[in-house]
């Protein structure tokens, strides 16, 4: 037991020297990436699938569950994937080329982004769209930074806000068949099925009747 004990603490110790070893840095940086991704990837969908899977998804409780364990996996998977091709690729550039230059971010996340993200199913979708609401803020306010759009006045928040509610409403009611399928879900529970209801029980405690009356 004791050599067994005495095995673990070399292999340990071996272990925490070579995570300082420098030459070794971009290669593990590599690994510790696809970790996180892993990680952050399941923290991030578990709580969403859970809450959409049980607000509107019908079906037995281990079908449920399964679709669950499929989307987290699905995520965490795909964001494991991206950053370490990402962070590769990053690495593989910066060697090559001596030194790192901003371009090189922009080609690394292109490659990663086809390859891990290319794939239309919903997961990736939502992913997407989440990216791309951000990008839009991000490069406003670097516009703004850069001196290529003058500065708002005015905060454009309420004028930006009003507009976005009012699009998607529009599409909702219009051209609902253009909205993401969670979005659908969630607008119908919200705009539609409040306008339905037979008595005091699916108008206040449950959202629609399961029985015959």
């Amino acid at each position: 037991m004791a050599g067994g004990v005495s095995s673990f603490h070399a292999l340990l110790r071996a272990a925490n020297a070579l995570l300082q070893k420098r030459r070794y840095h971009a290669a593990l940086a590599v690994i510790k990436g696809f970790r996180n991704g892993a990680v952050y990837g399941a923290k991030i969908r578990a709580p969403h699938a859970l809450v959409m899977t049980f607000l509107f998804k019908n079906g037995s409780l281990r079908e449920k569950l399964k679709s669950i364990a499929q989307a987290t996996y699905a995520h965490s998977r795909n964001l494991a994937y991206f950053v370490f091709t990402y962070k590769g690729l990053l690495a593989a550039q910066s060697r090559l080329q001596g030194k790192k230059i901003p371009f090189h971010s922009f080609l690394a996340a292109c490659i990663g982004g086809w390859l891990v993200f290319g794939d239309n199913n919903p997961i990736n979708s939502q992913i997407i769209m989440y990216l791309l609401s951000r990008i839009l803020f991000g490069l406003s306010r670097l516009a703004v930074e850069k001196g290529y759009i003058p500065q708002p006045k005015q905060d454009p928040f309420p004028l930006v806000a009003a507009l976005v509610w009012g699009t998607v409403l529009w599409l909702f009611e219009y051209h609902k068949e253009t909205l993401q399928p969670s979005l659908q879900s969630s607008m119908t529970y919200l705009y539609e099925d409040s306008e339905v209801w037979h008595d005091l029980s699916d108008f206040l405690v449950y959202n629609k009747r399961t029985d015959s009356k």
